[in-house]
């Protein structure tokens, strides 16, 4: 009586694990990756989540990158100012651009995305461009940041030389700061750009269509979400690997461009 109820307790729990008593582990694995990835043509759906990825990872990086050049501006123009002289514009766009970059930085970027497309975006249909959107404002917070360390990096001897030459403020900025302040905040920028990539995972919280999204709808239809899930958790560290060597190219590049 004992050995039946342990051989059915054993059954049970075979039964719940999803293993078969009859079939190979090797050939169950194998039937299951094709489901994930072969039946129906589905890793063209693989490839549409990427198209999706890079595609969101690309508009969210350009709105962070004007935000955080223009937040970064204002912030150091406020700084720098001469003591007893001071614009009360500035004054204000500093104090707003100081509550923009607190929030931000101070909450979870999923709960941004929940108010982005539950709240503010709530009647809108294209949940992928509202998580983009949500992407760049938080990322221009950091990106802010980054600018902004460049720039005070620079020697004050550098502004004072632009005007000299008879330069505002504006083409000062252009033509000397920033293009030295470039390469002091690559790295960082380069490592910004790989944490956006990895976190446009979260726009599926509010429907956006990428990697994610594709790999849950896979899933859904297989009723197996391992190879799905290791699928793109693969194909996201290929992608950070390729963005790292490029950035470390790019630094010994401007290292050596340095020391010529």
């Amino acid at each position: 009586m004992k050995k039946n109820c342990y051989s059915m307790l054993l059954l049970l729990l075979i039964c719940l694990s999803g293993c078969s008593t009859d079939v190979p582990w090797y050939e169950d694995a194998y039937v299951k990756f094709e489901r994930a990835f072969i039946t129906g043509d589905r890793w063209k759906l693989y490839v549409q989540g990427l198209e999706a990825t890079l595609f969101l990872t690309v508009i969210a990086l350009m709105i962070g990158i004007v935000l955080g050049i223009v937040v970064a501006v204002i912030r150091t123009a406020h700084d720098q100012q001469r003591k007893g002289k001071h614009n009360l514009l500035l004054g204000i766009g500093n104090f707003i651009c100081r509550v923009y970059t607190t929030i931000i930085r101070g909450t979870p970027m999923l709960v941004q995305l929940l108010i982005w497309g539950m709240v503010i975006f709530r009647t809108s249909r294209n949940h992928t461009m509202v998580g983009a959107l949500g992407l760049g404002v938080n990322s221009g917070a950091y990106v802010a940041e980054i600018f902004r360390g460049g720039l005070m990096s620079v020697d004050s001897g550098q502004s004072e030389a632009g005007r000299s030459l008879g330069l505002n403020y504006l083409d000062t900025m252009r033509f000397i700061i920033i293009p030295q302040a470039f390469k002091n905040i690559l790295p960082s920028l380069g490592n910004e750009f790989i944490t956006l990539l990895k976190d446009t995972s979260l726009v599926s919280a509010i429907g956006g269509a990428e990697l994610v999204y594709y790999a849950q709808g896979i899933g859904s239809k297989t009723y197996d979400v391992m190879f799905p899930y290791l699928g793109i958790a693969l194909m996201y560290l290929v992608i950070v690997m390729i963005l790292t060597w490029l950035q470390e190219s790019l630094e010994r590049r401007l290292r050596q461009s340095d020391r010529r």
